[in-house]
């Protein structure tokens, strides 16, 4: 049984609302999904490395961070609700050496009002480099006749 409120996840339309983001600017792909989590790639690059060498931790929270997003945006009525950070936090295992990291986001709770997921990201060997935890906060759409919401 899938977790994803419609049939299918298009990485395609993921990807392109994702463009002139930061999710864009620092080389992250959705790629695909499973019945049960959200999958994506990051290069380890110029744009995401510190000064020696290796992935900056804050790449790899981003990266988790929009892992979870994505996954969260998809478990729901998106006409009706929608997903926002609510806190993360990441252990950096391994450093993520130039190339690609691949991170997989799955659910450890499914909740009416907060979700939690677990994100894992590896490298090219499959080599945990960073695990991550994040949880959503699921909102309503604002009603427009209501005015701005605060």
């Amino acid at each position: 049984m899938t977790i994803w409120y419609e049939d299918a996840i298009d990485v395609d339309v993921i990807n392109e609302r994702s463009r002139g983001s930061a999710v864009e600017h620092l080389g992250i792909v959705i790629t695909g999904a499973t019945d049960d989590s959200l999958l994506g790639s990051m290069t380890v690059d110029q744009r995401t490395v510190q000064p020696f060498g290796v992935v900056h931790g804050g790449a790899s929270v981003l990266f988790a961070e929009t892992l979870a997003s994505w996954a969260a945006t998809y478990t729901l009525d998106q006409s009706r609700q929608y997903a926002v950070g609510l806190e993360i936090n990441a252990n950096h295992v391994r450093p993520g050496l130039p190339g690609l990291l691949h991170g997989v986001a799955t659910p450890i709770n499914l909740g009416r009002t907060t979700q939690v997921w677990d994100i894992r990201i590896t490298n090219e060997a499959g080599k945990l480099v960073c695990v991550s935890r994040c949880t959503m906060a699921v909102l309503d759409v604002p009603d427009p006749s209501q005015g701005p919401v605060d």
